[in-house]
């Protein structure tokens, strides 16, 4: 799946809050970033709206409309929220919006329980692997491919537009904003062990994976024993070890078409092996992405897996933006490959539209998608999120803010390497539980090959089981 997308990145995009786990702003969505994937609702799905009118002008809709929201950057901050919501009113004054706040411990109960009762919010701004493989996949989910016109959506990523479509070409989510999750390294550390060597810093790219493994030993032989974890505790910030594991010596998770998971291959056990022999590589039960973000923050850790720009800029513990608590410099990194072309893990979020059967309302809900995800108040809602517009042409977003620079640096050296958006094969959340799991195993003395083998035997059977 060593496939790079070439997004062709001309914007000043900003990075999201990281998918991985506890520490603030770390509390966006965790491909995490964060059970977090979407659990089956029990009763049948409602035939879906085909006749739902497209955006209406502000004085010809008179309705109330809720929206849920995932904690998508300040998209779960009331204060923030209420600021978008008087702007969309200046326009639709006639629309009340009503807005529930969810997390990611509790939130997709509280969503399949709203749908078992027949009381499912109008909008939920998430991600497709629970707007489109769960949700819109069982029916219950408003087609949006009226507002996605060939307009509104020639400067969309491609790549971004297919994660947004079921495979029954329907459009279950309009994409907002996206993000690239990446690691770091603290370089003080790095340049104790004179491994600073093994990195082009220029471009943020580890020179190979095999330069990868020397940085490791030679942190370990300077006397930092604890040099990254493969944290494996639960499934918050998974797409760090997903992304490490596969980039190593080119293998894949899944199969292009997204009906396979396929992580039982002779490149990952090579990577598995590599990691499980090598000093200050740590398999650490007790621990999830944020956890070790944490970690890392602090000096006991000198890499870290789950990063992303929204880290990078965190000051939130009183360091400065770029700098562990005790001042070191932090560098962002691609994962090491063998081939030179890194693919980063990714999350997509914007709207979805639930299917309640009152036309108006769809309306509405169309209306209020349009206005912040397709027009000039399309940057204020981007940046709101923290994260990177999915609109090629959507530029300036940060400009003027102190973390310009950092977000040009993503934009530049991070966001081209963005991979394959595999979130949507059908199983996910049986795949995430199953992963953690396998290197759990690995960890304790299991057999990398046999436990490959058996993460493949679990998700595929939950795949099937999805598909049925």
């Amino acid at each position: 799946m060593k496939k790079i997308l070439a997004l062709g990145l001309a914007t000043v995009m900003a990075a999201g809050l990281t998918a991985c786990g506890s520490s603030k702003p770390a509390q966006a969505p965790a491909d995490t970033t964060k059970a977090e994937t979407a659990q089956s609702a029990a009763t049948e799905a409602p035939a879906a709206s085909t006749e739902a009118a497209a955006p209406a002008e502000g004085a010809d809709l008179n309705t109330s409309i809720t929206l849920w929201t995932y904690p998508v950057g300040k998209w779960g901050d009331s204060a923030t929220v209420d600021a978008l919501i008087s702007d969309f009113n200046a326009k639709y004054p006639n629309v009340k919006v009503t807005v529930e706040y969810l997390d990611y411990t509790n939130g997709d109960d509280q969503v399949n329980t709203a749908i078992e009762g027949g009381q499912a919010p109008d909008m939920v701004l998430e991600g497709p692997e629970r707007l489109v493989a769960n949700w819109g996949a069982k029916g219950y989910m408003v087609d949006l491919s009226d507002i996605m016109s060939e307009d509104a959506a020639s400067d969309l990523y491609e790549s971004v537009k297919n994660a947004c479509t079921g495979k029954d070409g329907k459009v279950y989510e309009y994409p907002l904003c996206m993000v690239a999750h990446c690691m770091a390294v603290n370089k003080t550390y790095m340049e104790k062990a004179n491994a600073m060597q093994y990195i082009d810093e220029a471009t943020n790219t580890w020179k190979s994976t095999d330069d990868f493994l020397k940085a490791v030993q030679a942190v370990y032989d300077s006397g930092q024993k604890d040099v990254l974890a493969v944290y494996c505790a639960g499934q918050g910030g998974d797409q760090g070890t997903r992304a490490l594991i596969n980039n190593m010596y080119s293998g894949t998770f899944t199969n292009a078409d997204h009906t396979e998971y396929t992580a039982d291959s002779d490149q990952n056990v090579k990577a598995l092996t590599a990691l499980k022999n090598q000093k200050g590589v740590n398999f650490d039960a007790s621990l999830v992405g944020g956890d070790e973000i944490n970690l890392f923050r602090q000096g006991v850790l000198a890499m870290s897996l789950c990063w992303n720009a929204a880290q990078q800029t965190n000051t939130d513990a009183g360091n400065e933006m770029g700098k562990t608590n005790n001042g070191d410099e932090i560098l962002p990194l691609l994962f090491p490959s063998d081939d030179g072309k890194t693919e980063l893990c990714g999350g997509i979020w914007g709207f979805g539209v639930f299917d309640n059967g009152d036309q108006d309302k769809i309306a509405a809900s169309k209306a209020f998608i349009d206005f912040f995800a397709n027009s000039d108040e399309t940057a204020k809602a981007v940046k709101a999120s923290g994260f990177f517009p999915v609109h090629q042409n959507l530029t300036g977003v940060y400009d003027g803010e102190a973390t310009a620079d950092v977000m040009e640096l993503f934009t530049k050296n991070f966001m081209p390497s963005m991979g394959d958006y595999y979130q949507v094969v059908p199983g996910w959340a049986e795949a995430r539980t199953a992963w953690w799991n396998m290197l759990q195993r690995i960890g304790s003395g299991g057999d990398v090959k046999t436990e490959l083998a058996a993460f493949d035997k679990e998700a595929n059977a939950a795949a099937a089981a999805a598909g049925k």
